[in-house]
């Protein structure tokens, strides 16, 4: 009895080491695209935007390299304040995000698309809004495994 209890002991250990060593790895493509919509989502409930439109649902792979994909997601509103400069919504949305998830500016060219990125979920968000009062909002995961 006491030799079972050490085998089933020492194949636990080997199998816990073994899934422990795979799933460093990172999210899959689906995972991270769950993500993505999740933060873009929680960010347009955040910042009290008005009219809400998801202009690309994502939830399907886009081929990218070899055995990996990439997933998308974006959206679109209105500000309450329809006088408000696209450079100032974007900059709002940036702080925003803050309270969502960590994200870090990653491109930032000034009355440009504003590009961030959170390396642990492997995401990046982009804001790009086009015009006065009106918010965009695009994101896509890295390339990253199916499954």
């Amino acid at each position: 009895m006491g030799r079972s209890v050490r085998l089933g002991v020492a194949v636990c250990a080997v199998t816990l080491l073994t899934v422990a060593g795979c799933g460093d790895s990172g999210p899959t493509a689906a995972e991270a695209g769950e993500t993505l919509k999740a933060h873009i989502t929680e960010l347009m409930k955040e910042s009290h935007v008005l009219d809400v439109k998801v202009t690309d649902p994502g939830g399907r792979d886009i081929p990218c390299a070899e055995g990996r994909a990439k997933r998308t997601f974006a959206a679109t509103a209105r500000d309450s304040a329809p006088q408000s400069d696209p450079d100032g919504l974007n900059t709002f949305m940036v702080g925003a995000l803050s309270s969502v998830a960590p994200y870090r500016i990653v491109d930032d060219p000034g009355n440009a698309p504003i590009r961030l990125a959170n390396e642990e979920y492997k995401t990046v968000i982009i804001f790009e809004s086009p015009a006065n009062g009106q918010y965009a909002v695009r994101g896509e995961t890295e390339c990253l495994p199916i499954s």
